[in-house]
């Protein structure tokens, strides 16, 4: 059904890129994510590494699907305050530097030979439907930038930034109404906010989706949000996927799991992850 279409992030499976290109090689997955490469954010990647990493990718028969970079988790203005969250070792910037870093990350796309780059919606904000408006203002410029370059940008769903549900975000890409800005949809990050992501999250960005994250989890007795394997967790992995295809979704799929078991390794958190999403669509 997906298996054609499915890749991870890296990093999820090893810090050590190498390591992680045979894991997905050995699992016959089609396609890599890339965000932090050897314990480096990729954005601060030298361009001879870049070359070495698209070198290993090729030589598995992979390819780079996405940059999965940190562009926008920035405040709007300093002066008010804002949610944060993880930037995976990249320093806190303002929109003018996240500007200068979203050419950077066109520049490391196109080396990698591809042209997806994951954004954000800035930090969260006290009032986020407040600031839509200037949020969409922001990234029509910035897809302005991606469509002469013939980019395409991917506005993640991130419980930490002002699209961080799916109603927010499918908002925001519908008011920039741009061939170049579409929604990553991510199910267990709405589910991780304690939303529903299937079917009431999805109906929310279905016509403007063009990348989907797995990951599933489920807010606890206590209020705690936690990530688990897929299968173990609120989002109906098997009904949704089945929707996405249905509706006639044909772009790629990308476990992110977010789990390590108590003990364990990133590396064994995605195979229950890998072994999971097999159960499921069997």
């Amino acid at each position: 059904m997906i298996w054609d279409r499915l890749g991870v992030l890296t990093d999820e499976v090893s810090s050590n890129i190498l390591e992680a290109l045979d894991w997905v090689q050995r699992n016959g997955l089609r396609h890599v994510e890339l965000r932090t490469v050897d314990g480096a954010n990729i954005m601060n990647a030298p361009e001879d590494t870049l070359v070495r990493i698209l070198k290993e990718v090729e030589r598995r028969g992979l390819y780079v699907s996405a940059i999965a970079s940190p562009v926008f988790k920035c405040a709007l203005d300093a002066s008010r305050p804002v949610a944060g969250g993880d930037t995976f070792g990249q320093q806190e910037l303002d929109v003018d530097a996240h500007f200068e870093m979203l050419a950077k990350a066109i520049r490391i796309a196109r080396c990698l030979g591809t042209n997806r780059i994951r954004i954000f919606s800035f930090w969260r904000e006290q009032d986020p439907a407040n600031v839509v408006p200037e949020i969409a203002e922001l990234l029509k410029t910035a897809a302005k930038i991606a469509e002469r370059e013939k980019m395409l940008l991917l506005l993640e769903n991130e419980p930490s930034c002002n699209g961080g549900f799916a109603s927010e975000v499918g908002r925001i890409v519908r008011l920039v109404d741009s061939v170049a800005l579409k929604a990553l949809w991510d199910p267990g990050n709405e589910a991780y906010g304690g939303k529903s992501a299937y079917p009431e999250g999805y109906a929310e960005v279905k016509d403007v989706v063009s990348h989907v994250h797995l990951k599933d989890a489920y807010v606890d007795a206590g209020g705690t949000p936690r990530c688990v394997p897929l299968g173990s967790g609120a989002v109906d992995y098997p009904g949704h996927i089945m929707a996405l295809e249905d509706s006639g979704y044909k772009g790629l799929y990308t476990i992110e799991t977010h789990y390590i078991p108590a003990g364990g390794t990133a590396m064994e958190g995605t195979e229950m992850t890998l072994a999971g999403l097999r159960r499921l669509l069997s």
